[in-house]
């Protein structure tokens, strides 16, 4: 039996380059969109996946900000995968940088999807950032954890620019869904993405966080910050669970479990006892709210963030996708051997 063709955007991101290789793995026709085909370093590794893998690998040229440039690409694929989104959080101008892409980037690709006529399910990355904001919402909010019936409201233009990227796509996204009946839309709402990048290199804000870690730039102290955290590969997983099932719908968020930073440190101090030179401890809150700029973070984000944990419903992913995760503390260490 033939096997689908899936076009997929973002393939040589951090998420997107597992997703492309274990769609190889498991035989697809993947179609990979790229800015400029010129750039062989981006995706010669996932070539050579692709050499020695069951499936097929096409480059197709296509830009986010291109009304009408997926279209070719996504005329007689079965289903897509948008993964293509930046992923910064150190900006000067958030309308170009981030919510444009994001959002027109979502616009065009699905808009491809619709035009195709063959096109049956997509497949969004979206992120926790669409599900809420500050920390702080989850107790504004009078919530003991946050699931996919939530929607980010207190994100913005000029506060969290990133998470408000995320939510005004997805939302995009949903509304775009509605409006036809030849595709299928589920989305993936991965928390923190952790673990080891594939060929070697990464300009993600993950692997430049754990480097900034590792490096000692907390050294005198961390943010008293939570996240949830999930392994990159469990993230590309899902995404295929999401495609090959037929009665996966809506959202799903992923995260293996959350903790603050100080925890991970500690996490990661107990794998390499004395090798980094990991935070000491939690930096004074009043401090972070003078100096935070330095790290590039406002005293809002701060205020709104620094000391309020967070919490995840994930059942959805375990009992809908059947995602079952890895071992933090396996992802952590691979990560850091990696990097």
């Amino acid at each position: 039996m033939t096997k689908p063709t899936v076009l997929v955007t973002g393939g040589t991101g951090y998420i997107g380059a597992w997703i492309v290789k274990e769609l190889l793995e498991k035989g697809y026709h993947v179609r990979m969109t790229l800015r400029n085909k010129a750039r062989t370093d981006k995706y010669e590794f996932l070539i050579n996946l692709a050499e020695e893998s069951l499936g097929t690998l096409d480059l197709w040229e296509a830009d986010l900000l291109h009304e009408g440039s997926f279209d070719e690409a996504a005329r007689g694929a079965d289903a897509v995968i948008h993964v293509a989104s930046p992923f910064i959080l150190r900006i000067k101008d958030a309308r170009k940088e981030l919510l444009d892409p994001a959002l027109l980037g979502t616009r065009n690709v699905l808009n491809a999807a619709t035009k195709s006529d063959t096109v049956k399910k997509v497949v969004l990355t979206s992120s926790v950032a669409a599900v809420h904001g500050d920390t702080i919402d989850l107790q504004k909010l009078g919530l003991k954890e946050f699931n996919e019936e939530q929607f980010n409201t207190s994100s913005s233009a000029t506060h969290q620019p990133y998470s408000y990227s995320k939510v005004i796509a997805e939302k995009e996204a949903w509304k775009l869904a509605e409006n036809q009946d030849q595709w299928k839309l589920v989305v993936i709402n991965p928390s923190f993405v952790m673990g080891p990048p594939l060929g070697g290199a990464s300009d993600s804000e993950s692997i430049n966080f754990m480097k900034d870690m590792l490096k000692g730039k907390f050294f005198f102290g961390a943010p008293d910050l939570y996240f949830g955290f999930v392994d990159v590969r469990d993230v590309a997983h899902a995404h295929i669970l999401a495609l090959e099932n037929e009665n996966t719908s809506g959202r799903h968020i992923l995260a293996e479990r959350t903790m603050s930073v100080i925890d991970l440190a500690a996490m990661v101090k107990k794998l390499y006892p004395g090798k980094f030179r990991l935070p000491l401890g939690k930096a004074p809150k009043p401090l972070l709210m003078l100096i935070g700029g330095l790290f590039g973070v406002t005293s809002k984000f701060v205020k709104q963030n620094v000391g309020y944990p967070i919490k995840y419903n994930t059942t959805r992913s375990t009992r809908d996708l059947g995602l079952t995760y890895r071992n933090l503390e396996d992802t952590v260490r691979e990560m850091v051997e990696e990097i």
